[in-house]
């Protein structure tokens, strides 16, 4: 398989034979992570809500190096669009070995201005999307005598963040029920882990106002996808088959424990 370059830390062939899933691919990390994965010899099957554009790319890119993609396009806050899409991997690829669960809603808002419309959005994609997927694709890692799950948190989930409560609230769940999944499918050999970014250099931190310099970061610079990305596929390798129901903060030393 020919090398792809982004989001990869070189060709590989420690996931040959095995299918991810990878939620909210389309763009950053979620991008990054498909084309690691990729790098690492797994088919990827692309998952975007409405970014059908940025996924196809995704896939074109993949498939130019070598690999195998394709894009799927679904709500993962919808239970019956994910078993869908989940079905349409499974005729097309045969099995889903990792799935990560990347796919989120970021608002920001004042606590007492916030709906319950704009609380329960981030819950839906984060928690329920990740209920939803986790459901579909573990029949298969079981079957074929396990896999990988790896969530994407953050530094929110434990920290807290002004004006984020239900993106806060929504990754702390995502920690919980990771580690509940570790335990209940370990005997099984599934493995769960979260991965808790700090602050990334994103094409959605880029189009907001200019960013200060990176203070409080002891490696005095802003995290790049591929850095996520790596860690992903290294979670899903051979050499992480010991780790488990962790949550591994990747932040240049922003948050320490």
């Amino acid at each position: 398989m020919a090398t792809i370059t982004a989001g990869a830390a070189g060709p590989g062939t420690e996931l040959a034979g095995k299918v991810a899933l990878v939620t909210g691919a389309a763009r950053n990390i979620g991008r990054a992570t498909a084309l690691a994965l990729a790098a690492g010899g797994a088919a990827v099957a692309v998952n975007t809500r409405s970014s059908r554009e940025d996924a196809d790319k995704v896939v074109q890119e993949i498939h130019a190096a070598g690999g195998q993609a394709e894009t799927y396009v679904a709500d993962i806050a919808d239970a019956k669009a994910v078993k869908t899409m989940v079905d349409a991997i499974l005729k097309r690829f045969g099995r889903v070995d990792f799935l990560i669960l990347n796919a989120s809603l970021r608002s920001e808002k004042p606590f007492l201005d916030l709906s319950y419309d704009e609380w329960r959005n981030p819950l839906s994609i984060t928690l329920d999307g990740a209920f939803f997927c986790a459901q579909a694709c573990l029949p298969s890692m079981l079957k074929n005598g396990g896999g990988a799950i790896v969530t994407l948190g953050g530094m929110q989930s434990l920290a807290g963040a002004k004006h984020r409560v239900n993106g806060s609230v929504a990754k702390h769940g995502l920690v919980g029920m990771t580690r509940a999944l570790a335990r209940e499918f370990g005997e099984q050999g599934v493995r769960a882990n979260c991965i808790a970014p700090g602050t990334m250099n994103t094409t959605r931190a880029a189009g907001r106002s200019a960013r200060p310099e990176p203070k409080g970061i002891p490696l005095a610079r802003y995290g790049e996808a591929e850095e996520i990305a790596t860690t992903v596929r290294f979670l899903c390798g051979p050499g992480a088959s010991f780790i488990s129901g962790q949550t591994l903060q990747v932040n240049g030393g922003q948050m320490m424990f």
